[in-house]
C-alpha cells in the first residue's frame, strides 16, 4: 500500500534521469513555519527560505489551524521559488523532492503535501515522504560524521521522545511523553505568569506567549511522573500583571524540566548499555526545545557522568526548517529507500509513531539510575 508511505518502503523507478542528480529540494509545513531548502549530497545548503508565522499566532494566543493553513498556502510557492533561486538550481536539475507528511497539524501538512505532489508531477521527479521526527533525529549527521546506531532525544513544543537510531529509517522507540511536551509546558507556564519563554538560559522575555492559562503537567519518559495540577496558581492576580516572582517561577520550571529530561536520558543510556543496543554511544539532542541552552547543559552533565559525548545541532537547525527535510531526502536517496514515483498517491498523517515501540520493555526493566546532581550556573 504505497499510500501509507511507511518506513522502509522502496519503489524502484526508472522513468527519468532523476537519479543522476543528488540534489534534493526539501519542503516543511508541519506546523507554523513554511520552509524550503535545496541541498547537495554532502549536506551543503545551496539555497533556503523560511517564512515564520509566530508573530501572527502570538497575537491570537495560540496556533489556529485554519489560520496556519491559510498562511502556508499564501507563502509556500514564494518560499520554494526563493530557495530554488538562491541555490541557482532549476527544477530539472533536482534528483528528488522531499516533504514532511507526518506527524503535525493536519491542515498544515496538507498544504505542503499538495504543493509537493503537484510540483513532482509537473517536473517528473521522485517524491520522498518524510517523517518529521526522523528528520530531526538525522539532522546531526548533516553537520558532522556520526555512525549508526546512536541515542537521540527529541524535544519540542509538540513532541518528546527517546529513541535509538539504527539506520535512516530504522528506530527503536524507548520512551515518549505521556501527556504534554516540554515546549508546551514552558509556554503555558510563561503565559500564565505573563511572559513568553525565552530560548536563552535566562528565564523569560517580555512578549506574551502562546498557550492556555492552565499550568499543565510535565513530560514523562519511561515511568510515571507529573506535577500536581494546580489549575489556578495565580488566583486573584489581574490578567496582564507581571508577577514580582516571575523570574523565580520561570527558573524553577526550567530547572525541573531540564532535570527530568536529564534523568530520563540517563535511564535510557543505562538501558541501552544493559541490552547492548549502542556499541558507541553518543547521545544527540534535537527539536525546538533543544535551542534552550539550560537544557543542553543539563544533558551535558549526563554525558559527562556516563563518559559519553553530547552532540547538538545549532539552534537554527533545531526548529522547523526545510534543510532538515532536504537532508532526510539526501539520506533516503543514498539508501534507495522510501522513494516514490511522482504519480503515487500519498496521505498525510497527523499522528505517526517513530520506529518500533519497545517502551514496554524499557518499563519492565525498571532501571533506577543513580542520582545525579544537576546544578547549572545561570
Amino acid at each position: 500500500d504505497t499510500s501509507s508511505c511507511g518506513p522502509g518502503l522502496v519503489l524502484s523507478w526508472s522513468g527519468s534521469k532523476a537519479f543522476r542528480s543528488r540534489l534534493v529540494l526539501g519542503i516543511e509545513t508541519s506546523c507554523d513555519e513554511t520552509g524550503a531548502a535545496v541541498m547537495d549530497e554532502t549536506g551543503a545548503i545551496l539555497g533556503e527560505s523560511l517564512h515564520s508565522q509566530k508573530e501572527v499566532h502570538l497575537r491570537t494566543g495560540g496556533i489556529i489551524p485554519t489560520v496556519a493553513q491559510a498562511l502556508h498556502r499564501g507563502n509556500i510557492e514564494r518560499v520554494v521559488q526563493e530557495a530554488l533561486d538562491r541555490s541557482g538550481v532549476a527544477p530539472a536539475q533536482l534528483g528528488a523532492v522531499a516533504a514532511t507528511v507526518k506527524p503535525g497539524l493536519a491542515l498544515s501538512l496538507a498544504v505542503g503535501l499538495s504543493f509537493s505532489q503537484r510540483f513532482v508531477r509537473h517536473h517528473n521527479k521522485p517524491f520522498i515522504p518524510v517523517h518529521h521526527m526522523e528528520a530531526h533525529a538525522l539532522t546531526v549527521r548533516m553537520l558532522q560524521p556520526l555512525h549508526f546506531p546512536f541515542l537521540v532525544l527529541l524535544v519540542s513544543g509538540g513532541h518528546a521522545l527517546l529513541a535509538v537510531a539504527r539506520g535512516v529509517d530504522d528506530f527503536l522507540l524507548l520512551g515518549r511523553s505521556l501527556d504534554e511536551a516540554p515546549g508546551d509546558t514552558l509556554d503555558k507556564v510563561g503565559s500564565a505568569s505573563g511572559r513568553r519563554w525565552d530560548k536563552r538560559p535566562t528565564a523569560a522575555s517580555p512578549s506574551p506567549g502562546c498557550g492556555t492559562r492552565k499550568v499543565g503537567r510535565f513530560v514523562d519518559f519511561l515511568c510515571s511522573f507529573s506535577l500536581p495540577d494546580h489549575s489556578d496558581p495565580f488566583a486573584g492576580v489581574e490578567e496582564g500583571t507581571v508577577l514580582s516572582c516571575v523570574n523565580d517561577i520561570a527558573a524553577a520550571t526550567q530547572h525541573t524540566v531540564a532535570s527530568h529530561l536529564a534523568k530520563r536520558t540517563h535511564r535510557a543510556v543505562l538501558f541501552c548499555r544493559a541490552n547492548r543496543l549502542l556499541p558507541s554511544q553518543n547521545p544527540t539532542l534535537s527539536g525546538g526545545v533543544a535551542s534552550n541552552q539550560y537544557i543542553r547543559k543539563a544533558l551535558a552533565v549526563v554525558a559527562e557522568v556516563t563518559g559519553l559525548r553530547l552532540l547538538c545541532p545549532p539552534a537554527r537547525f533545531c526548529t522547523h526548517n526545510g534543510a532538515m527535510v532536504a537532508w532526510n531526502g539526501v539520506e533516503r536517496l543514498r539508501e534507495g529507500t522510501g522513494i516514490l514515483a511522482p504519480e503515487v498517491e500519498v496521505s498525510y498523517e497527523p499522528r505517526a509513531p517513530l520506529g518500533v515501540d519497545i517502551t514496554a520493555e524499557v518499563r519492565a526493566a525498571a532501571i533506577r539510575p543513580p542520582p545525579i546532581r544537576i546544578k547549572i550556573p545561570a
